[in-house]
């Protein structure tokens, strides 16, 4: 039995100890902003965040999230700086990368109020954008920096909101 937190929720799974995370997430837990991208940890699409991490749920075992606090782009506070930058500065363009990336984005910022275009180009590479938007991405992730220094200055970023999210028949809380 492996219990664990997302968004907020305590959950506990009794199946497949080696299922990704990412198909706990999408099929049991129907939280399906979490995308399938490659299955190798190459792509960025599955990002999300164990214990404030940016982590990949696609390679990432359920048996490895026992004890953990998972957050999804569901999870992630209405209008966090880095959505609203997202927004502002239209990042995407298809669409399918982009919560990969703002979670990626979020996890940074965290630890990098102020980064430079060579600290964005470094956290963000591991995030593929098939349709190559990364100078809106950099552009959204300045913006978003900013917006969080303003908007928060005595902390690391903004809390997360964890909406209530229904139990399917494998999960109890």
């Amino acid at each position: 039995m492996i219990q664990f937190k997302v968004n907020g929720q305590e959950k506990t799974f009794d199946g497949d100890p080696e299922m990704p995370l990412l198909w706990y997430l999408r099929d049991v837990a129907e939280l399906t902003g979490t995308k399938f991208g490659c299955g190798m940890a190459l792509c960025g699409a599955c990002t999300v965040h164990k214990n404030g991490a940016a982590i990949r749920s696609c390679v990432t075992a359920m048996s490895d999230v026992g004890g953990a606090e998972v957050t999804t782009i569901e999870g992630i506070a209405p209008m966090h700086p880095v959505q609203k930058a997202w927004m502002e500065i239209r990042a995407p363009q298809c669409g399918y990368c982009q919560t990969g990336q703002i979670m990626q984005a979020i996890a940074f910022l965290k630890d990098n109020r102020n980064p430079t275009d060579q600290d964005i180009d470094t956290a963000m590479s591991g995030n593929i954008c098939r349709c190559g938007t990364y100078q809106r991405i950099r552009a959204a992730i300045h913006q978003a920096a900013k917006q969080q220094a303003t908007a928060h200055p005595s902390t690391k970023h903004p809390a997360t909101t964890h909406p209530a999210k229904h139990k399917t028949a494998k999960e109890t809380a």
